[in-house]
């Protein structure tokens, strides 16, 4: 099978439409088309039905796309394996990173990476964890800096993680703020402040409100974290946030009950890194195991290189 028209195949079911994997591939939309027509021709079968301008798998469709997936990756390991130059450090890297750990990690990191390796044509892109997985199974990054979810696809392999301890936080004028210990009954009352349902953050908070029987207030739902911080600090609701974000416009509430994520590197499990990819992950394990002891909370990262 051509590798570039199961390229073809894979991108426009991923895209769901012709003309944007045709624009994602550099093609032409009839080009596209008919290097879907060939392997299709090739395998005797209908592979996509095209039906009211909706992109629909086919039975062999189905069965043909993690084959077609799976294929592709050897494809790009070999290329790796055959490499001229195995131990340089160059060429294009596309990484992925959620806008909280851009924003409080990225920046050390990628001073000392465009310093120690400049030859390397770094593409970033910025985007909530679970949208990070979304992409990454497209194929469309080698590495994302996310969130790690017990809900993670098991075809990623975690590289790297490190804790972020989170607070229950109110500002300094909100009625909280005033109370030495504050339970989640206290709480109740008043609107929270929290990212959207779908993120980790809220699914663990939500589940030590439901265990307690109690409702959650949520108010303006956002996963900007930054934004988060600026609204409670204003004393609209309470909140719970990173420990690495907490400055004199917030108080910590001493809620008897610990919250916490991890975060982490993750890469597909089949598919093998370049050495911009490994490199940069030698930066963050630098940086992040240098860290002052005032940064301590973050933690250090820690190899895992295991599949969730």
């Amino acid at each position: 099978m051509d590798s570039n028209a199961l390229k073809a195949f894979l991108t426009i079911v991923d895209q769901g439409s012709f003309s944007e994997a045709a624009e994602i591939l550099h093609l032409t939309q009839p080009a596209i088309s008919k290097r879907l027509a060939s392997l299709e021709a090739q395998l005797g079968t209908r592979l996509i039905e095209r039906s009211n301008r909706e992109i629909r798998l086919t039975e062999a469709g189905t069965r043909l796309f993690p084959h077609a997936r799976k294929i592709l990756d050897e494809i790009h390991n070999a290329r790796l394996a055959l490499s001229t130059n195995p131990d340089r450090i160059e060429g294009e890297l596309h990484a992925i990173a959620s806008h909280h750990i851009g924003l409080h990690h990225l920046p050390n990191w990628l001073r000392r990476y465009r310093r120690e390796h400049p030859q390397v044509d770094l593409h970033l892109q910025f985007m909530e964890s679970d949208a990070a997985y979304h992409q990454m199974n497209k194929r469309n990054a080698e590495l994302a800096f996310v969130t790690l979810s017990d809900s993670m696809d098991p075809e990623f392999t975690i590289l790297a993680q490190w804790p972020d301890p989170m607070a229950f936080v109110a500002s300094r004028e909100h009625s909280l703020a005033a109370l030495e210990a504050p339970t989640l009954a206290d709480l109740a009352p008043h609107p929270s402040l929290l990212p959207d349902t779908s993120t980790a953050t809220y699914r663990v908070v939500s589940r030590l409100f439901l265990e307690a029987n109690l409702s959650l207030k949520p108010l303006m739902p956002t996963n900007y974290l930054e934004t988060i911080k600026m609204m409670t600090s204003v004393g609209l609701g309470w909140s719970v946030l990173p420990v690495s974000m907490l400055d004199d416009t917030l108080v910590r509430l001493e809620v008897p009950h610990p919250v916490n994520r991890v975060l982490g590197a993750v890469a597909l499990s089949g598919r093998q890194l370049s050495n911009a990819a490994m490199a940069l992950l030698a930066t963050i394990r630098a940086e992040e195991n240098e860290l002052p002891a005032n940064h301590a909370s973050d933690g250090p990262v820690v190899a895992a290189a295991r599949a969730r």
